[in-house]
């Protein structure tokens, strides 16, 4: 099946919002809503484990910023995936997860866990599938429902408003054959209870999830080759967090080890490991990153797939399926 490698064309964030949501201050109501909940859960939380907990303040203020950033970086999101960059972590990470999509012997139904433009989610639908998107923030629905009429596909997607947190909540289990993580693990505040979560809500032993998260050894790399910050490259050896450049902020990283260990946590056996930008990232100047993408994709899709170079890539794709029903808590 073609792989299609090059993106809509997202339009500047505007005025048109979600018909879901009515008007501009049903938008912002919204938004604010969400934030209020979410301070109201950590007040909560924070008062089960003392108010002045150090880590229930650092919980709370994480949390905080990763909401207004996706909440105002939506635009800014979207123009990075029309770069270089951006469009080869789609394109990969998409054609890895071709190669395992389940035989469409009934209608094929995905669910993509902080969706945000609907990049990917557009493409599935384009395959046939249908699609529910889930994300926190309203700007990146809009420019999901944009992708998605651009693509005359809207009647094969279905846009919700919610936090992957509350995925258990907010979906019924056993409903989706595709389920995708992909860079959302890295800010939640939970990411094993999103993958248990996440695998409840997997329809059956063929069904596939596709985890996508930022590699550690692959920040390691970063630092050294392309910053040029030994020190930096050394403390990533171990470090639990990195810097987020688009953003500002935090983001999490994950080493092979504790991914693995989260996915089998979650009842998923994982099917295949593919690495996400191998050497993209340190090509010097004379290589094109846009006049040889194509050669440039060729061979991550070749480096991805052997082991020694997926495990210094810039992202770790992670392809599982249930290996057990799985138990529900407290059971």
């Amino acid at each position: 099946m073609a792989v299609r490698r090059s993106l809509l064309g997202y339009p500047s964030y505007g005025s048109d919002r979600l018909d879901n949501f009515i008007t501009q201050d049903g938008v912002q109501q919204a938004d604010l809503s969400f934030l209020i909940l979410s301070i109201y859960a950590l007040i909560l939380t924070c008062d089960s484990v003392g108010a002045t907990s150090p880590e229930c303040r650092m919980k709370e203020m994480t949390a905080n910023d990763d909401f207004e950033r996706f909440r105002t970086g939506a635009a800014k999101y979207a123009a990075y995936l029309e770069t270089p960059e951006g469009r080869l972590r789609l394109d990969l990470a998409f054609a890895n997860l071709q190669d395992f999509l389940p035989q469409a012997t009934r209608s094929l139904h995905a669910l993509d866990l902080g969706c945000g433009t609907g990049a990917i989610a557009v493409r599935l639908a384009r395959l046939g599938l249908h699609v529910t998107l889930l994300d926190a923030s309203l700007p990146m629905l809009d420019f999901a429902k944009r992708a998605a009429r651009e693509a005359e596909v809207t009647e094969r997607i279905a846009l919700k408003h919610g936090d992957a947190g509350q995925l258990a909540n907010l979906l019924h289990a056993e409903s989706f054959d595709v389920i995708l993580c992909h860079n959302i693990l890295e800010y939640v505040d939970d990411p094993c209870a999103v993958l248990r979560s996440a695998a409840r809500a997997l329809r059956d032993p063929s069904s596939i999830i596709s985890v996508l998260v930022r590699n550690q050894a692959g920040e390691v790399l970063k630092a050294a080759l392309q910053d040029g910050d030994l020190a930096a490259a050394e403390h990533n050896l171990t470090a639990e967090w990195g810097h987020e450049s688009l953003y500002g902020g935090r983001v999490r990283l994950f080493a092979a080890e504790s991914l693995q260990a989260m996915l089998k946590a979650a009842s998923l056996t994982v099917t295949a490991e593919r690495g996400v930008r191998v050497v993209s990232d340190y090509l010097p100047p004379q290589v094109s990153r846009s006049a040889d993408y194509e050669r440039i994709f060729e061979l991550e899709r070749k480096l991805g797939r052997r082991p020694e170079f997926a495990a210094v890539a810039r992202y770790t794709q992670h392809l599982s399926r249930c290996a057990d029903p799985v138990i529900e808590d407290g059971s």
